[in-house]
C-alpha cells in the first residue's frame, strides 16, 4: 500500500502554543515521537533544526515564502498563529516536546490495522451464511434472544454490554480510507481527530488537507463541488411579505410554505467553502471496525467499473426526482 503522509510540519494542527505542547499525538505518524522522521520523505528532520530555523520556517509558511508543494497546506495551519505563538512553539519543540510513549505506540499500532487500499467496514455483512443464520423466517421458533438486537433475553440486563468500539486511528495522512457505504455517502473519517475538534466557522483544520487544490498532493479526499455551492433559495422579508426567489409566498396569510421546495433555482457557485457546510463532523464521523448488529442484503451500486466509489456525483444528481 502506498502511504501518503500529510506534512503536519511544525505548527501541528493547533492554534495555540499551549495546546500544541501537550497534544502532539497527531504529529507522531509524520514526524515521529521525537520529531525524528522525514515527513512524507520531503521535510527536514525537525529535531535537527535549531530553534531559530524552526521559527523562520513557521513565519515563512505564514508569509507564503517558505516550503515547496506543502506551502499552501501549511499556510492554513499557521494562519492564526501570532509571532509569540510561533516563538513558543519553536521553543517547545527544542525543549523536548514529544508524544508520550503510550500515544506513540497507540498510533503505530493503529497504522498497521490494514494493508488494504480501503477498509470495508461492512465486510461480510451481506454474507449468505450470515443472512441465512439470522433470517427469522427460517426459524421454527423465534426466541427473545434472537429477536432483539442485543442477542440476549429480557432478563439479562446485568450481562448485556455494548460492543466495545476502539476509535484510535493513525494520524492524518497515514491512515487507510474507509469504503463508502453507498453512492454519494459522506466519506467517513479514517484518521485520528485529536486536535481537530471542535470545528468552527473560524477554525476548520480539515480544510488544510481536503481543499481540492491541496488534497491530491497529500492523498486526501477532496471536498466536492456541492460544498462550494449555495443551493438555498434566496428568501427575504420585504414589505411585510416573505419573498422566495422573487416570488411572494404569502406570509401575511399564514401561507409561508416550504422554503426548500424550489428546484435548485439560481444556484450560486462560490470560490470558497459554503458556510452552511462548515461543520464537517455533522456528516463525516470517525469510525470503528466492529461487526454490525445484524446482517443485511443491501448491496450498493457504484456504477460501471465502480467509478462512483472514489468520488461524489451529487452535484450532477441533485435534481433527480424533483418535478
Amino acid at each position: 500500500m502506498t502511504k501518503v503522509i500529510k506534512v503536519i510540519a511544525l505548527s501541528s494542527l493547533l492554534a495555540s502554543s499551549a495546546a500544541y505542547a501537550v497534544s502532539t499525538a497527531a504529529c507522531a505518524g509524520c514526524h515521529g515521537q521525537h520529531f525524528e522522521k522525514v515527513a512524507m520523505g520531503k521535510s527536514k528532520v525537525v529535531k535537527d533544526m535549531s530553534e531559530a530555523d524552526i521559527l523562520v520556517a513557521l513565519k515563512g509558511y505564514k508569509a507564503g515564502t517558505y516550503g515547496g508543494a506543502m506551502k499552501g497546506l501549511m499556510a492554513g495551519q499557521v494562519a492564526k498563529l501570532s509571532d509569540a505563538d510561533m516563538k513558543a512553539i519553536a521553543s517547545s519543540i527544542k525543549g523536548g516536546a514529544a508524544v508520550a510513549t503510550d500515544k506513540a505506540t497507540e498510533h503505530a499500532a493503529a497504522a498497521a490495522v490494514s494493508q488494504a487500499k480501503v477498509i470495508d467496514i461492512n465486510e461480510k455483512v451481506c454474507a449468505p451464511e450470515r443472512i441465512n443464520k439470522e433470517d427469522l423466517g427460517n426459524k421454527k421458533e423465534v426466541t427473545e434472544s434472537t429477536l432483539g438486537l442485543r442477542k440476549a433475553d429480557l432478563y439479562s440486563e446485568d450481562t448485556v454490554k455494548p460492543v466495545a468500539a476502539d476509535f484510535n486511528r493513525p494520524a492524518p495522512g497515514s491512515s487507510t480510507k474507509f469504503e463508502r457505504a453507498y453512492v454519494n455517502a459522506p466519506p467517513m473519517i479514517p484518521h485520528s481527530v485529536e486536535g481537530l475538534l471542535p470545528i468552527t466557522k473560524d477554525n476548520n483544520q480539515c480544510l488544510g488537507c481536503h481543499m481540492p487544490d491541496v488534497a491530491k498532493g497529500v492523498g486526501a479526499t477532496p471536498i466536492p463541488a456541492t460544498h462550494f455551492t449555495n443551493y438555498r433559495p434566496e428568501t427575504v422579508l420585504k414589505n411585510g411579505e416573505l419573498v422566495k426567489e422573487g416570488k411572494k409566498v404569502g406570509i401575511a396569510k399564514g401561507e409561508m410554505g416550504n422554503v426548500s421546495d424550489i428546484k435548485l433555482a439560481k444556484v450560486k457557485k462560490l470560490n470558497h467553502l459554503y458556510q452552511g457546510r462548515f461543520n464537517c463532523s455533522q456528516c463525516h464521523a470517525p469510525q470503528a471496525k466492529i461487526d454490525t448488529a445484524v446482517g443485511n442484503t443491501f448491496k450498493p451500486d457504484f456504477g460501471e467499473g465502480n467509478e462512483l466509489k472514489a468520488h461524489s456525483s451529487l452535484a450532477d444528481a441533485m435534481n433527480e426526482g424533483v418535478k
